[in-house]
């Protein structure tokens, strides 16, 4: 059975000297750039084979999930918003992983609703006073 990668092999003709024992293999009439791999090589090495299974990929890919779970709770309880994005920030500074702006948007976000909760307190409050001292409100 023959390679569909390789060239045909066609037989010498009669008035040819027969090859020699070893021949040095012959220069390709093309180059190849160092980059890539020339038609018909076999594929890079696969990833290494450890103990706890194939090599994970690098840590530049994986988002840290404190950053986007700090990003997604900042629509709904901002203290935990807060804290899931320091601790977010602190572990990508530590490891390296992606998710560093999400953390961020988180913390603002968190702090936002933060301040905007104790305003909307406030002015629930002052309303309240001011409904009890005009009177409109009764108390008993």
């Amino acid at each position: 059975m023959t390679d569909p990668n390789q060239p045909p092999v066609t037989p010498p003709s009669a008035n040819q000297p027969p090859p020699p024992a070893y021949a040095p293999p012959a220069a390709p009439a093309y180059s190849s750039s160092p980059d890539a791999p020339a038609y018909g090589d076999a594929p890079g090495a696969p990833a290494p084979y450890t103990s706890q299974g194939y090599a994970s990929p690098a840590g530049e890919d994986k988002y840290n999930v404190l950053a986007i779970i700090s990003l997604v709770s900042a629509f709904f309880v901002s203290l935990a918003a807060i804290i899931c994005g320091h601790i977010a920030l602190s572990q990508i500074k530590k490891t390296g992983e992606r998710g560093r702006g999400l953390a961020i948007a988180g913390l603002v976000l968190g702090y936002a609703g933060i301040v905007i909760g104790i305003i909307v307190f406030i002015i629930f409050i002052l309303a309240w006073v001011a409904a009890i001292n005009s009177g409109s409100l009764q108390t008993y």
